[in-house]
């Protein structure tokens, strides 16, 4: 059996060259303030494999997506072992674009607090007398720069990342801009209008997109997991205070308010954490895990 090890690792993923085509592998680490907790969520990996495999599935109309399988039977045999098994998405190659497209909803924690200094979130103006939680008129487009791992994302306004997609791609950076822009806020509605009907609030998110061979746009890395988005529980929702949620804002609230914890959870958190991650899967898929 050909052994495999990964040619990158993320805060939470592993990726493994496959020849012509990636293995992701989702783990069970969780990250927070981008630093990785030195607890692992069990069974979180496969949440987000999962989660991400139904959202491309659901928004393959707007833009193709980089998913191959999430069959290990579809994989090398070295993928065929139990730590792998419903954690791992074999995805087509992309070159990736050095943007994170983030689309906000509903103005809640960096954005709010953004806009009670300066009526601002990240240089976009927003109307007056906004509650935290509310919905915004129309979702708004907060692209940021891609960190490496212990560095901090920088929001950047549209126009800078025009800039930063010309300065790696000479004559195509407002084009790319424009369609990550236009993708990015087209998928975010439908699947925010679609979770609406389940029972939950998406109020912000973050894309990656990539270049295939052909040059076009295509989605990848993970799509609309309790890691890369906010969501709330609809019913309950009220603008004015901070919302419960189904993602790791929780984990978020519980490291803030024990500063002193050296980013080690408890046990009863560890399984309050993936408790949500699952009841968010299957309230959105209408499936078990």
């Amino acid at each position: 059996m050909k052994e495999f090890t990964p040619i990158k690792e993320g805060k939470v993923r592993e990726i493994y060259d496959n020849g012509d085509s990636l293995i992701m592998v989702a783990t069970d680490r969780i990250s927070a303030f981008d630093v990785i907790l030195k607890n692992k969520i069990e069974k979180k990996g496969t949440v987000l494999t999962q989660m991400s495999r139904f959202w491309f599935d659901y928004t393959e109309d707007i833009v193709p997506n980089h998913m191959i399988s999430v069959d290990v039977n579809d994989m090398p045999e070295y993928f065929r072992q139990p730590q792998f098994d419903g954690n791992s998405m074999m995805c087509r190659k992309l070159t990736m674009l050095p943007i994170e497209c983030i689309v906000r909803g509903y103005i809640t924690g960096s954005g709010w607090a953004s806009y009670q200094k300066t009526g601002l979130v990240c240089g976009i103006e927003l109307p007056e007398g906004l509650q935290e939680s509310q919905q915004l008129p129309e979702p708004i487009y907060t692209p940021s720069t891609k960190a490496e791992i212990g560095d901090h994302d920088e929001n950047i306004s549209y126009e800078q990342s025009i800039d930063v997609l010309e300065k790696e791609f000479p004559g195509k950076g407002r084009e790319y801009a424009e369609k990550l822009r236009d993708m990015t806020i087209a998928i975010y509605k439908k699947c925010a209008d679609y979770a609406k009907t389940r029972g939950i609030i998406i109020a912000d998110t973050k894309f990656e997109f990539g270049l295939d061979e052909n040059g076009e746009i295509v989605l990848g890395d993970e799509v609309l997991t309790p890691d890369s988005s906010r969501f709330w529980p609809l019913e309950g929702y009220e603008p004015g205070r901070s919302q419960p949620s189904y993602d790791k804002q929780f984990v978020r609230d519980w490291l803030k308010a024990n500063p002193d914890s050296d980013y080690l959870l408890p046990q009863d958190i560890i399984d309050k954490t993936i408790a949500k991650y699952i009841e968010a899967y299957e309230k959105l898929t209408g499936q078990t895990l």
